[in-house]
């Protein structure tokens, strides 16, 4: 079976990553674990219906080896390159606490965190904190897989948001991600630590401008009594390839609310693991996606519920049209020590044309009886008799067909906790729906 590029993604090429000493030790053992390792197949069950047999390690490199030195002073060119990418997103100036820009990895600007540090609040690169070697991977090594450890062996610059506990942070702590460069690989890496009785938002904008690849890993860790919102949006190049996780960890009467929008990609597929650990713990999902063209979008989460009291609400909302596919599969795990789990999980998808398809898997894996769970999901076409009510007021087709689209999103949407990223992803939606039936009307012509 094929393994990672022996060239590009060699531990020589690890260890040539700059940064302090712990965090080249780290990326060294992953690069030996990942030159051992198999790259996974559709055998396995978590790779069923993926795109995974067309990935080619070797047709990359790695961006932060094209960037060189990682104390090299970021271009002008780069820096735009990374707030135009993700204009298309942006949250409201008057919402931000602070803003991180990141292009091809690095950090090239960080507005904000001095104004955070006074309360406490460490917003910027993770090698620049005390106790870094203890924070990566602290929540995400309890759900390794080949990324994963891809990512552990050539994340370049890991970002940390640590919130100390007691402090409600005022405002959206954004960071803006774009990959730019044809034929490499960036591997973002973000930890989001909220202590206990503390409150955040985080916005993680990720944009991928050409035919490259990007790993991302980001870690989730609610304490006790705390609360975090992370609102994950992505608009990659059309063939570009995505393979992120997401992992979570929720402590006692603490909340998570997890929200995306994934527009773009070739190939673009997001793993959402939350483990709520802690007695009361609860955790929504939220995602919104929409694929057209030969756009594959592959989503897999898991609800894992280890704890007493504990509440889970899932809900997956996505469109398909011309060619495209996507697939959901999603576990909820009732652990036998989770007594009075509410735990729900729904994923509904709308086939936009004949040759689309949209795969959903839903599962329950209950170990004891004082719960309540539920799973539903559904795949099928706009609903004519909608479509035809629109029609018989005046209303062209197509434009009935998109104000259902947009009425179909828009429960997901409404639930996000950045409002104005969610008013950016409506519009998004709108352009994206448009670019669809523009390109079938020409190629009917």
């Amino acid at each position: 079976m094929a393994t990672a590029s022996a060239n590009s993604f060699s531990a020589d090429a690890a260890r040539a990553l700059a940064g302090p000493e712990w965090l080249r030790e780290r990326r060294a053992a992953a690069a030996e674990e990942l030159a051992a390792a198999a790259l996974p197949t559709t055998a396995a069950e978590q790779w069923r219906y993926s795109a995974i047999a067309d990935f080619d390690p070797d047709a990359y490199r790695p961006a932060a080896a094209e960037a060189g030195s990682s104390q090299a002073q970021a271009s002008p060119g780069a820096l735009s390159a990374a707030a135009q990418a993700a204009a298309l997103f942006d949250c409201d100036a008057s919402e931000t606490a602070a803003v991180i820009d990141v292009a091809d990895g690095r950090i090239v600007a960080l507005r904000g965190a001095g104004e955070l540090a006074s309360q406490g609040v460490r917003v910027g690169a993770l090698a620049d904190s005390p106790g870094g070697a203890e924070l990566i991977g602290a929540v995400a090594s309890g759900s390794a897989d080949y990324f994963t450890v891809f990512n552990d062996a050539f994340t370049d610059t890991p970002i940390l948001v640590d919130v100390p506990a007691g402090v409600e942070v005022d405002g959206v702590i954004a960071i803006r991600h774009h990959l730019g460069t044809a034929k490499t690989a960036a591997f973002p890496r973000l930890l989001v630590r909220v202590a206990e009785n503390s409150a955040a938002t985080v916005l993680d904008v990720q944009r991928c401008g050409t035919a490259a690849l990007l790993v991302p890993v980001v870690e989730l860790d609610v304490a006790a009594g705390a609360r975090l919102g992370y609102v994950n949006l992505q608009n990659h190049h059309r063939k570009a390839w995505q393979i992120a996780a997401h992992t979570a960890r929720v402590e006692r009467e603490a909340s998570l609310t997890v929200a995306s929008l994934a527009l773009g990609g070739g190939y673009a597929r997001t793993r959402t693991d939350t483990r709520l650990v802690g007695r009361g713990a609860g955790g929504d999902l939220l995602s919104a996606y929409f694929g057209s063209g030969d756009q594959i979008l592959d989503f897999r989460t898991y609800q894992d519920h280890a704890a007493a009291d504990t509440a889970s609400n899932l809900l997956f909302k996505g469109a398909v049209g011309e060619s495209a596919r996507s697939v959901y599969t999603g576990l909820i795990r009732v652990r036998p020590e989770a007594r009075g789990t509410n735990a729900v999980q729904t994923n509904r998808n709308l086939k936009l044309s004949e040759d689309a398809w949209a795969e959903s898997v839903p599962n329950l894996e209950i170990e004891n009886n004082e719960v309540r769970c539920a799973h539903a999901s559904a795949v099928g076409p706009v609903d004519a008799d909608q479509v035809f009510y629109l029609e018989s007021r005046g209303v062209p087709t197509a434009v009935a067909e998109r104000l259902i689209v947009a009425g179909f999103f828009d429960e997901v949407l409404e639930a996000f906790p950045v409002e104005s990223a969610a008013q950016a992803a409506r519009s998004a939606v709108a352009v994206k729906f448009n670019q669809m039936l523009n390109a079938t009307a020409e190629a009917a012509a």
